[in-house]
C-alpha cells in the first residue's frame, strides 16, 4: 500500500576506491530516502531528523544494502518505532537510477524532501609541498576548507561510458529528479531537493564546453560547481510547480571520505592544529552531527523564503555553537540554463544507449537458449 507521503532525502555515501559515494516541516508519516547513508553527515542527519519528528519515513537507499541495514539497526535502537525503508541504489548507474525510481513510484504518493548527498573523488593525489607550505601560511585556514591548490584526481569511464565523478556526484541525480517529478510537482504541494556541495566547488574548475570534465584533474570540484548551477537552473525552472532546490556546504568535516585523502594516522596528528584554527574560523565544523546542521536547518524552512542562489553553509563556532549562514553562489543564471539543456539532450543520448544494449542482452539470451 502507497504511503501518502513521502520525504525522501537521497544521501549517495556509496563506497568506491577511497571515498564514499556516499520546507514547512511536514508532520506526517513521510519517507526520507538516503542512499547509502551507512555513516557520517547522512547518517546524523537521519539521527536529527528523527529526532525533530519521529512520525517522518525515512528511506535508505543505498548500494550496498548490508550496511543499509547496519544502518538502519542503529536508527531504530536510538528511535525505536521509527519508520525506516530500505531502498537498492547506485546513482553511478543510469539503469539502477531508473529501477529505482520505479520502486519509489510504486511505493510512495508524494515526496516532500529529496536530499542529494553523493561525492566520490577516486584516486586523489595531493601535493605534499603545497601542503606543508600552505599549513605555516597565511592561507591555511583557506587551504584546509577548499583543498585549493591540494587535490588532484584520476578519474575514469563507468559502464554507461560517461566520466564516473560526473555520473555519480551530479548526472545520476539529475536522471533521478526527472524520474521523481511527478512525485516532487504535485498541484497544491511544495518538494524540496537539497544538494551536499562543497566549499571546492570552484567556477575556475567546470567548463560548459566540458561538463563531464573529460579534460580536467578536478572532476570533483568540476561536478560540485555543476550541481551548484544545476540547483539554481531547477529553481528558474521548476519554483512554479512547487519545486524548489537549495545547496548546502558540510564545512570541513572528518569523514570518511576525509580520511580516505590521506592516511588516518596523518589526521590524528594534526588533528589538535585544526581544533585550534577552528578558534580562528568557523567552517572547520568537524563532526558529522555538526556538518549536518544546515541540511536539519533547511527542513525547518519555508522554502519560499529561502534564497534561491544562496549556499548555505554549517558552521560551528570556536565555543562550538552550531549555526547556518547563506553565502552568495558564483553562478550565472543563463550559463545554468545552458548545463541543464545539455543535461538533457546527454539524458536523451544515454537513455537510448541503455535501451540498444538491453535489446542487444535480450537477442543474446534467446540466442543462448535457442542452441541449447
Amino acid at each position: 500500500m502507497k504511503q501518502n507521503t513521502c520525504i525522501c532525502s537521497f544521501f549517495p555515501l556509496t563506497f568506491h576506491t577511497l571515498l564514499f559515494r556516499e520546507s514547512l516541516l511536514i508532520r506526517v508519516h513521510g519517507c526520507v530516502c538516503l542512499p547509502s547513508v551507512c555513516s557520517g553527515i547522512g547518517l546524523a542527519l537521519c539521527e536529527r531528523l528523527l529526532t525533530e519528528d519521529t512520525q517522518l519515513r525515512l528511506c535508505l537507499a543505498c548500494r550496498n544494502m548490508q550496511r543499509a541495514e547496519a544502518a538502519r539497526s542503529a536508527l531504530l535502537t536510538s528511535h525505536t518505532g521509527a519508520h525506516v525503508d530500505l531502498l537498492q541504489l547506485d546513482v553511478g548507474s543510469v539503469e539502477s537510477v531508473l529501477d529505482a525510481a520505479e520502486v519509489v513510484k510504486s511505493r510512495y504518493n508524494r515526496i516532500d524532501f529529496l536530499y542529494l548527498n553523493a561525492g566520490i573523488m577516486p584516486n586523489p593525489q595531493v601535493d605534499i609541498r603545497a601542503f606543508f607550505k600552505g599549513l605555516f601560511s597565511r592561507n591555511v585556514i583557506n587551504m584546509f576548507a577548499t583543498a585549493e591548490g591540494l587535490l588532484t584526481q584520476q578519474d575514469r569511464l563507468n559502464s554507461d561510458g560517461l566520466q564516473e565523478v560526473f555520473a555519480t556526484n551530479l548526472f545520476g541525480h539529475f536522471v533521478l529528479i526527472r524520474e521523481l517529478e511527478p512525485l516532487l510537482c504535485q498541484t497544491g504541494h511544495t518538494s524540496r531537493v537539497v544538494w551536499t556541495s562543497s566549499s571546492n566547488a570552484r567556477r575556475s574548475a567546470f567548463s560548459i564546453d566540458d561538463i563531464q570534465h573529460r579534460k580536467g584533474t578536478e572532476p570533483y570540484s568540476s561536478s560540485k560547481y555543476a550541481s551548484d548551477m544545476l540547483s539554481v537552473a531547477l529553481n528558474r525552472r521548476m519554483n512554479g510547480q512547487g519545486l524548489f532546490s537549495s545547496v548546502v556546504c558540510p564545512g570541513l568535516v572528518m569523514t570518511n571520505l576525509t580520511y580516505g585523502i590521506l592516511p588516518s594516522s596523518f589526521w590524528t596528528l594534526i588533528m589538535p592544529i585544526m581544533w585550534l584554527i577552528r578558534i580562528f574560523t568557523n567552517t572547520f565544523t568537524l563532526t558529522p552531527y555538526n556538518g549536518a546542521e544546515a541540511l536539519h536547518w533547511l527542513f525547518l524552512q519555508k522554502p519560499e523564503s529561502l534564497d534561491p542562489r544562496a549556499k548555505y553553509h554549517s558552521l560551528t563556532s570556536g565555543l562550538g555553537t552550531n549555526y547556518t549562514k547563506p553565502r552568495q553562489m558564483d553562478i550565472d543564471g543563463e550559463t545554468a540554463d545552458v548545463l541543464f539543456s545539455k543535461l538533457l539532450e546527454l539524458e536523451k543520448v544515454v537513455r537510448r544507449k541503455l535501451c540498444e544494449r538491453n535489446a542487444d542482452n535480450e537477442a543474446h539470451q534467446r540466442y543462448l537458449s535457442e542452441i541449447e
